[in-house]
């Protein structure tokens, strides 16, 4: 649903169209700390998918709050809308 606080209703228009443009991809996590987030579309090229999954899941790693301990990314799984998930080894 649309929402101010993501950025999906705003007033400057042209700046939310130039920034969606540009790459803009925001993410969160949800309840349980799985993080739902778009790579790309069935009509992108392999490389590009790989190319944005990697920027995702390097997103995540620097995003991790100085004060988690641990191991913060457990696993990665790759899918299709509805379709099966198939497991990644995130690069470090």
């Amino acid at each position: 649903m649309p929402n101010p606080k993501t950025g999906t209703v705003t007033f400057d228009v042209a700046k939310a169209v130039q920034e969606v443009k540009a790459g803009k991809v925001e993410f969160r996590t949800d309840k349980t700390a799985l993080v739902h987030v778009p790579v790309g579309k069935i009509s992108f090229c392999a490389d590009k998918l790989v190319e944005n999954a990697t920027v995702v899941i390097s997103s995540v790693i620097k995003a991790k709050p100085t004060v988690a301990k641990g191991k913060y990314i457990k696993g990665c799984y790759l899918s299709s809308t509805w379709g099966r998930g198939f497991r990644l080894t995130p690069l470090r």
